[in-house]
């Protein structure tokens, strides 16, 4: 039996965040999942210096031209994820578990049957992907190598993805860590075994790259979903709950409806970044390594408001469930002073050593190194803005807003970001490509801040109704096989 009805416990593995002093809640929620993602990052940065060190510069912008077409790829799964985690986090905050479950076994069945759809179309159209890219003719057969057998990690990839956000709405934030590091550590070591070869390994060059990360995300997704059942934790299906995993009708239009605007705003950022690459790879070879080792570098730079906004978004989404929204501006502010803390300082230390930061990327003799340091320079600072930006959504996020946040983005990073570089390129040469971040970022904080300042979206954030949440759960009773067929 499953629980049913308002109000049931959720049990073991769920945290509340609705109570305690917000600032180190959210502060002690957050940090997992940015040692998550930092490890993550980590996990891109060691082996793009195996990458660069073994394979040379070529090999190393070829992952980040990869990298960019994964992260547009992705952007629908991290979409449905987020909607997911809100709901999820709802619902828990209004103590409904089975109406938890509901939402995080259509996510599930969702994301991984496109995923299973996304990574043979994919390998399919990977060359057409990096011509539309303009990927240099040097790094090109790199790059289609690498793409092509991280398309292959796709599956596993979503569903560590998925099952991470739906334990962080149910207050978990530890589980997920547990299982990057295992990832991480089987990444970092599997990569220049593969690469280089060793002893019967033949060595596989850039492939070897790609085929350690697809096989470190097959163990750890396997890992990740022994550890729910074992640990009986509160999102784990069983019995008629693997029905949840074909998406419910009423689910899938909550997943869908809130999902594909939150996934638009990564389709959007990734495109721009998309269109950014191209931008850099007209300045040639050097230029485009130097940006790819300055990404590795923004990527620690976005890990802590990325952190901080999906903690937030939790500690937001149980706060409206448990109808405790006079908190929300506090959790926000607590947000803000977060990472304007952490990003801030690891801007300054960045800067401060970012000589042999990009020497491990690029080789202490490479020309591209004094090239990403003046990019780093005139770029780097922006992302304390982002991150005012990222933290501002988030809290939106929790209350169901999704479509301020296209419309900031959207104008941020066209008409201002590009236009911006199209209007100061024949004065400012490249620079304009990197100057163009700041200038978008502070446009985003900007238009973010007016976003929230709005009282309207606050009045229409709501928690879970209990009600639908108790009838639909005892809709389920007898409904497996009405469901079995809706895919």
């Amino acid at each position: 039996m499953t629980e049913s009805g308002p109000r049931r416990g959720p049990g073991q593995g769920h945290r509340d965040l609705t109570k305690g002093p917000i600032l180190s809640t959210l502060l002690i929620f957050s940090a997992p999942t940015l040692a998550s993602n930092i490890l993550q990052a980590l996990n891109g940065s060691v082996n793009s210096v195996w990458v660069g060190r073994l394979l040379g510069d070529s090999a190393l912008a070829a992952t980040a031209n990869a990298n960019v077409v994964m992260f547009l790829v992705f952007a629908a799964v991290f979409g449905f994820g987020m909607a997911a985690t809100v709901k999820v986090g709802q619902a828990f905050g209004a103590g409904q578990v089975d109406a938890a479950r509901r939402t995080f076994g259509s996510a599930i069945g969702l994301c991984l049957g496109l995923s299973l759809v996304l990574a043979p179309l994919g390998w399919v159209l990977t060359p057409h992907l990096l011509h539309a890219m303009r990927t240099p003719p040097e790094i090109f057969d790199y790059a289609l190598t690498y793409l092509r057998l991280i398309f292959v990690a796709m599956p596993a990839s979503t569903i560590t993805v998925i099952v991470g956000m739906g334990l962080r709405g149910a207050g978990d934030a530890q589980t997920s860590l547990r299982f990057m590091i295992v990832s991480v550590v089987l990444d970092i070591a599997l990569n220049p075994l593969l690469i280089a070869g060793f002893g019967p390994i033949p060595p596989l060059g850039i492939a070897g790259s790609a085929l350690a990360t697809a096989i470190a995300s097959y163990i750890a997704a396997l890992g990740l979903i022994v550890f729910v059942y074992a640990r009986n934790l509160p999102l784990r299906l069983r019995g008629r709950e693997l029905a949840y995993l074909i998406p419910h009708p009423a689910e899938l239009r909550y997943i869908l409806v809130k999902g594909l605007p939150m996934g638009a705003q990564m389709l959007m950022i990734s495109a721009a970044g998309i269109i950014m690459i191209g931008f850099v790879n007209h300045e040639g070879a050097v230029t485009s390594a130097a940006y790819g080792a300055s990404l590795q570098v923004w990527t620690y730079l976005q890990m802590p408001a990325m952190a901080i906004s999906a903690a937030l978004s939790a500690m937001a989404a149980q706060t409206i469930g448990a109808g405790l929204g006079n908190r929300l501006g506090k959790i926000t502010r607590a947000g803000l002073i977060l990472n304007t803390t952490i990003t801030g300082t690891m801007t300054l230390l960045l800067l401060g050593f970012d000589r042999p930061v990009l020497s491990l990327f690029l080789g202490p003799t490479s020309p591209a190194v004094d090239a990403a340091r003046h990019i780093q320079f005139l770029a780097s600072w922006s992302y304390v803005l982002f991150g005012m930006t990222i933290v501002l959504f988030g809290t939106m996020r929790a209350g169901g807003v999704v479509i301020a946040p296209i419309i900031v983005l959207a104008i941020a990073m066209y008409p201002v970001r590009i236009g911006f570089y199209f209007a100061a390129y024949p004065a400012l040469g490249p620079d304009a490509l990197w100057l163009s971040f700041p200038v978008g970022s502070a446009a985003a904080t900007i238009m973010a801040t007016i976003a929230y300042r709005r009282p309207g979206w606050r009045a229409k954030a709501r928690a879970v109704d209990e009600a639908e949440c108790s009838e639909e759960s005892q809709a389920d009773g007898d409904c497996s096989g009405r469901m079995a067929p809706a895919l």
